[in-house]
């Protein structure tokens, strides 16, 4: 086993030479790149570009064909009790017949065990959470009850009540309402104000700006990584994007505003 240096243990994430394939062709290949404590951190890149991979391949939900991945220095394995994950919505069984405030208990497993009943005191955290996202009132409604952002809201209450030091988000802002946006990006700077990080995948390019200190640009590889106010630039869209050229305009109108009230 080899032991992490000094440097690599303080870091949130770090991923060296990750690829992964799917039927022997690779979806992401030879990805690498640090993130530091109290940031968050944009993953963008078009449609099939491999970001819901990353995440998975990361927490190891899906097999890598090679490279090395270290949460605090060790093996995810080791420090998996140390990461909140928030699932695309479309991944979950919204018909499943549990109401919010269990969802959100769900976070409590490793605390709570297996097969044991849900203690006052985690319920009373469950509550708390569903409380700090706004939608306390709702404890008691089924998931399948929910709008699609009180469904997002209901899982960004499972990984808070983790208290994680590391979170990964897939697409938190896929098909949510004004309100829900504004409440996650709230949430997402309350967690830096605490020393969290956050890893997010994120498709709205006219948002990154404003919403990330630092962003992974990916397609398949890892075009660009860094801050925003160094990496986000029209260059390097180009690059990642393509000819994508709507996409580009926009991302190119958000890059001038920045610029312009900096």
């Amino acid at each position: 086993m080899i032991s992490p240096t000094s440097e690599e243990a303080l870091l949130p994430l770090s991923v060296h030479d990750l690829t992964v394939a799917y039927h022997r062709k690779p979806v992401i290949w030879d990805v690498g790149f640090d993130i530091g404590p109290g940031q968050l951190v944009g993953v963008v890149g078009p449609n099939g570009a491999g970001k819901s991979t990353l995440l998975k391949a990361v927490m190891d939900l899906v097999p890598k064909a090679s490279g090395r991945v270290r949460v605090f220095g060790e093996p995810y394995r080791t420090n998996r009790h140390r990461v909140g994950y928030v699932p695309q919505r479309e991944s979950v069984d919204w018909d499943f017949p549990i109401d919010a405030l269990d969802v959100v208990a769900m976070g409590l497993y490793r605390e709570i065990g297996w097969f044991r009943p849900v203690g006052k005191s985690h319920r009373r955290r469950a509550m708390e959470a569903l409380d700090r996202v706004g939608i306390a009132d709702l404890a008691g409604r089924q998931i399948s009850q929910l709008s699609g952002g009180q469904q997002q809201r209901t899982f960004l209450a499972r990984a808070l009540v983790q208290d994680a030091d590391l979170y990964f988000m897939d697409e938190p802002f896929a098909a949510v309402d004004a309100a829900t946006e504004a409440a996650i990006v709230e949430l997402l700077r309350d967690m830096r104000e605490a020393g969290k990080t956050a890893l997010v995948v994120h498709h709205d390019l006219q948002t990154v700006a404003d919403y990330f200190d630092s962003v992974v640009l990916l397609n398949m590889r890892v075009v660009a990584h860094g801050a925003v106010d160094e990496v986000f630039t029209q260059e390097n869209l180009q690059k990642t994007y393509g000819g994508r050229l709507t996409l580009l305009d926009e991302a190119t109108e958000a890059i001038r505003r920045r610029e312009r009230a900096l």
